[in-house]
């Protein structure tokens, strides 16, 4: 006997509503903006007018010489496998832009006016949006936000997230590569030690898991080749 197909309470659409995001993960703060659509034509000016803000509360940048700024920005393309180019007056180099490998994130008015205000795009690979974290705080405020949830239109969506990107920013944790967590994990595999659930307690020495019924089943069913 078969169970019936079955499908969790979001499968359900009402319509789609998309979060335009800009993440900086050193302090963790988030600026956010619910829509319909992330078009070229609503993405591009939200984006600007928030990097403006974030250019305009930075500090003034150091003296430079013309020599001196072009290797700046030659040196964040090294190893780039497709580059743009660079035009031939450069400002001061202000602000690193990570952004997904999007054709509308390569729109040429959108490049020109991120060098000219000294913002230097940098794109993820093609199928490595994980190394934007920007998808990491997406993923957290869709769970933060949504879970056990019935939204009934894209209006409440919209109103969820934003709200809980202004509860994170009450208290935002910053991201860093290489971290707490991840120091952690490398001392338990020092210890040579199993991890018992989520309870925190530890085995010295892997043990093997009971085959259960279905388990057993399992194996019986496959077929070798």
């Amino acid at each position: 006997m078969t169970s019936p197909a079955r499908v969790p309470h979001e499968y359900i659409r009402h319509g789609t509503a998309k979060l335009l995001t800009l993440f900086e993960p050193a302090s963790g703060l988030l600026r956010v903006k619910g829509v319909t659509s992330a078009a070229n034509e609503i993405l591009h000016p939200w984006l600007t007018a928030e990097l403006t803000a974030i250019l305009a509360a930075l500090p003034e940048p150091h003296a430079q010489s013309e020599t001196e700024l072009r290797a700046t920005w030659e040196g964040w393309q090294a190893g780039l496998t497709i580059k743009f180019t660079l035009p031939d007056r450069l400002p001061p180099l202000r602000l690193l832009l990570v952004l997904d490998n999007l054709s509308g994130h390569k729109t040429p008015s959108l490049v020109l006016w991120l060098v000219e205000h000294g913002v230097m795009p940098l794109y993820t690979p093609l199928s490595g949006s994980w190394l934007n974290m920007a998808e990491s705080i997406q993923r957290i405020l869709v769970r933060r936000a949504l879970a056990g949830q019935t939204p009934t239109s894209p209006d409440d969506i919209i109103d969820w997230l934003e709200a809980t990107a202004r509860g994170w920013n009450a208290d935002p944790t910053p991201f860093e590569w290489g971290g707490k967590r991840q120091l952690r994990r490398e001392r338990s595999r020092q210890r040579h030690r199993q991890a018992l659930g989520g309870s925190g307690a530890c085995a010295r020495r892997p043990f093997h898991r009971r085959a259960t019924a279905l388990d057993q089943w399992r194996r019986s069913c496959q077929v070798t080749h």
